[in-house]
């Protein structure tokens, strides 16, 4: 019995790992921590010095407030404030960089939405028998009143 559980659990485990969206969203991870780190070294290795050095030369790295030294002068207790801004504008450019491609995705959604009801449109139009010429019309009318004259 509890060998029909393990392969029964192992099935449905297989058939979960290898649904379209968890292999999506695993490749999403991946891309994602991948891009966490580009955009971390662009802020640390790229940003930050400029700004710093706008500010007089500044490293973030070092901006922190003091809360107790040792006898010789040594910092034994600190709140880096430096790390935390580098850190908020990290999430500030990742949260920009996510926005802009949700919006760009949904866009091209909204595009290939109008594209489809057009198309849609377009082929009901064509499906529907053309309204009747002048003359069709005056001939059935001809008919219908040879017809009743019979």
């Amino acid at each position: 019995m509890a060998k029909k559980n393990k392969t029964n659990l192992l099935s449905e485990f297989k058939a979960f790992i290898t649904k379209g969206n968890v292999i999506d969203m695993a490749v999403g991870v991946i891309i994602g921590a991948a891009f966490g780190k580009i955009v971390s070294s662009f802020v640390n290795d790229l940003l930050m010095p400029l700004i710093g050095l706008v500010m007089g030369k500044v490293n973030f790295n070092d901006l922190k407030w003091v809360l107790a030294t040792d006898a010789e002068g040594n910092i034994t207790s600190s709140v880096n404030y430096g790390t935390f801004l580098q850190n908020i504008l990290d999430f500030l450019i990742i949260a920009a960089c996510v926005f802009l491609l949700v919006r760009f995705v949904a866009l091209v959604r909204k595009k290939a939405e109008e594209a489809k009801q057009k198309n849609k449109e377009k082929e009901e139009v064509k499906a529907a028998p053309p309204a009747p010429s002048e003359e069709q019309v005056l001939l059935t009318e001809i008919r219908d009143l040879l017809k009743e004259k019979k």
